[in-house]
């Protein structure tokens, strides 16, 4: 949520903002809306004095035995005016909100200009893809032939996008699951969670998932939403707070499914486990003052970095151009791991710097240590990383000639020591 003081100073930055995103300037509706508010307002602190006063004199006539009749006649008409500008001013007010709402965030000044993903910037790439002596495969192939990783199963279950895991390949989702969540909480100092994968609409609504994209979520019978990502929980549980600023920053990870109807992503990446309605991933989640949030955002994308480090993964940081950003963010930096069956790098991680928008919407605060007033906290999100796209790049990456996966040195205490899946006797 934008601060509506702040669009009242700057309009025309607001427009700009939003022309940088490719949206529609917003500034005129919305300060056609206020005038009305604070004209409502207005009307309605006239009409209560007027009637204070009024009310006043009707006792000192009473007092004096005179006729207060007409006085009284005058005050009863003002009841009608007192409840229209009520209604209107609480009429304008939602409209404001219902508009602040469908804003995006307002982006720093480093994101790069551009309004498709064809214009995002590389930062760097680190590590070299793997060279191989066969035509490599890519994951439906080989989880085919280590077995596991069964698409037809799932469709009898479920329809499309989805899968059924077992064996080693289920084994081995969970232990890169197991060595994200033991990476992150013992070396960056993340408080491990396990948040709920059902929310109300409020949770849903503080970190910009509504109402602008309900569509993309599932919603139950009875009023709750599946999480498209723990980010929603995790963040929320600072909503309506006010923290001592001592205590920040809080820094946490969770290790959850994900449900998400990818509306918008129809016909693409239909076959595998790219993208699906139901994936799991480890998610990181940062509340801190504004004055950190730029460095924790940075720390935040090296932890996720590290993960495919530790694995040995080829891949590139960019940082996301205005067009592409997404909606809560002001600056969003992707990791793009190398798939050897695409002959590409896919995206693996994404690390935003939500600044104070998603907290404006939760309400959540933070007392400085010196001066007055509470201040919006920061809200930081990123994947570290999601767990069925890095086991897609470990199987593309680590597949040998034999159809055999050599599993990366650094999950085999999770795999009984086991060096290889998918070996044959």
């Amino acid at each position: 949520m934008l601060d509506m003081r702040w669009i009242r100073a700057e309009p025309e930055t607001l427009d700009r903002a939003l022309a940088r995103r490719g949206a529609e300037p917003a500034s005129a509706s919305i300060l056609a809306l206020d005038e009305r508010r604070r004209t409502a307002q207005t009307t309605f602190q006239e009409v209560q004095s007027r009637r204070r006063d009024l009310s006043k004199q009707i006792g000192q006539a009473k007092a004096k035995g005179e006729n207060a009749s007409d006085l009284m006649a005058e005050v009863e008409g003002l009841k009608d005016q007192i409840s229209a500008a009520e209604a209107d001013e609480r009429a304008a007010a939602t409209e404001i909100d219902a508009l602040l709402s469908t804003l995006p965030n307002v982006l720093d000044d480093d994101v790069p200009d551009g309004l498709s993903e064809a214009e995002n910037v590389e930062i760097r790439r680190v590590g070299e893809p793997p060279e191989f002596a066969f035509e490599p495969k890519d994951h439906v192939a080989l989880g085919d032939g280590v077995g596991g990783m069964n698409f037809e199963s799932a469709s009898k279950l479920s329809g499309a996008r989805f899968v059924v895991m077992q064996g080693e390949i289920a084994r081995l989702h969970r232990a890169l699951a197991q060595f994200m969540l033991d990476l992150h909480t013992t070396e960056y100092g993340y408080t491990e969670t396990n948040p709920p994968l059902l929310v109300r609409d409020s949770a849903m609504y503080g970190t910009g998932q509504l109402p602008k994209f309900a569509e993309d979520s599932f919603h139950t019978d009875d009023g709750f939403w599946l999480i498209p990502t723990a980010e929603v929980a995790m963040t929320n549980l600072v909503a309506g707070d006010i923290q001592a600023e001592a205590d920040l920053p809080f820094r946490f990870v969770g290790h959850t499914a994900c449900f998400r109807s990818e509306a918008g992503s129809a016909g693409r990446d239909t076959r595998g486990m790219i993208r699906q309605h139901q994936f799991e991933k480890v998610e990181l989640v940062s509340i801190t003052t504004p004055k950190a949030s730029a460095a924790e955002h940075e720390r935040m994308t090296g932890a996720a970095e590290e993960v495919l480090k530790r694995l040995g993964l080829a891949y590139r940081v960019l940082t996301l151009c205005a067009g592409d950003t997404g909606f809560g963010a002001r600056k969003t930096y992707d990791l793009e791991v190398w798939l050897p069956g695409q002959n590409a790098y896919r995206e693996i991680s994404s690390c935003s710097n939500c600044g104070d928008f998603q907290a404006r919407r939760m309400n959540a605060r933070y007392k400085p240590a010196e001066g007055k007033g509470n201040i919006f906290v920061h809200t930081l999100n990123g994947s570290g990383l999601a767990v069925g796209r890095t086991l897609v790049a470990v199987l593309e990456n680590y597949q040998q000639a034999d159809g055999s996966i050599v599993v990366p040195e650094v999950l085999r205490p999770y795999m009984a020591g086991r060096e290889a899946i998918g070996v044959r006797d």
